[in-house]
């Protein structure tokens, strides 16, 4: 079930000083696409991309996820265009632990010099000295895989301590997972695949927000059925918003550590996904979306 909480409110990560409001940006689909090739070079309108990163920071946000494999590279050179110097209190969150290929396909890169490399085309490529939060991408494109990662997280633990990263997160990760890790260093927060159609996470969820670690979830419109998507469009007309607006809203209602960092290209969306931040949903609303999920499970 969602649980009511402040949608507007604040997350502040675990045992840091670091305060975020709960709703940010992320900044994946400023890329281009070349063909078949994703989230690859640069975008057709680059004046517009700039334009989204600033009307992002002049509506209230302040944190931005990214990659440097977004592009690869492009993304963060236009949050460093549109942005730097950067303002106090903007949060960049980035990751590390892919590469792409020559194809736009997205290989792993999880060795210990991939991981110092990819940190240094982080800092390089944004502008920075240190790194606010680095997830380590683990898994696959929507759930974690049992594999090794002592490696690549161990390097990320030693660049913290040298002083380049302040905080580590993890992404597409089991409960288990998340336990070795944290016999390696600090973790303040998870990147997962989960929305109101896609609940395989909810204990997961639950168990984080004990520990008051923070859930990013990605996809929020990830997975649905035609007849999941058909319900979510009955219940955001019902209520006079967009069907993105409500995935998003119910995601706040669900749990006051999960954030969000919903990506677009245009403004106009940009304003509308804001929105969902001040967008309460009724009791009966949110059991007609808690329906949708207990459909699939």
């Amino acid at each position: 079930m969602a649980k009511a909480s402040n949608t507007s409110s604040t997350f502040t990560l675990p045992n840091t000083s670091t305060t975020v409001k709960r709703m940010g940006y992320g900044a994946m689909q400023l890329a281009g696409r070349d063909g078949n090739k994703f989230v690859w070079g640069p975008p057709p309108d680059v004046p517009g991309a700039i334009a989204v990163l600033r009307e992002a920071i002049a509506s209230g946000v302040d944190h931005i996820d990214t990659s440097d494999f977004y592009g690869p590279h492009i993304t963060n050179q236009l949050i460093k265009q549109a942005l730097h110097p950067y303002p106090d209190n903007l949060v960049i969150i980035t990751k590390v632990g892919a590469r792409r290929g020559a194809d736009g396909s997205w290989p792993h890169a999880r060795s210990r010099q991939d991981v110092i490399d990819a940190v240094h085309d982080n800092l390089r490529n944004l502008g920075l000295e240190v790194l606010d939060v680095v997830n380590l991408r683990l898994g696959g494109l929507t759930g974690p895989e049992h594999e090794p990662f002592e490696e690549p997280l161990t390097a990320l633990a030693e660049l913290k301590h040298q002083g380049l990263i302040r905080h580590i997160g993890l992404s597409t990760v089991s409960a288990r997972q998340l336990a070795e890790a944290q016999a390696i260093t600090e973790i303040v927060c998870i990147q997962n695949f989960y929305n109101v159609a896609q609940r395989t996470d909810d204990s997961f969820v639950d168990a984080l927000a004990e520990q008051g670690i923070a859930y990013v979830p990605y996809f929020p419109l990830g997975g649905f059925s035609p007849l999941q998507s058909s319900k979510l469009n009955e219940v955001a007309a019902s209520i006079d918003a967009t069907p993105m607006q409500v995935a998003l809203a119910w995601l706040l209602h669900r749990s006051p550590n999960i954030l969000l960092i919903p990506g677009t290209s245009s403004v106009q969306h940009l304003r509308e996904n804001l929105k969902a931040a001040t967008l309460e949903l009724s009791g009966e609303t949110l059991a007609a979306l808690d329906s949708i999920g207990a459909a699939a499970a």
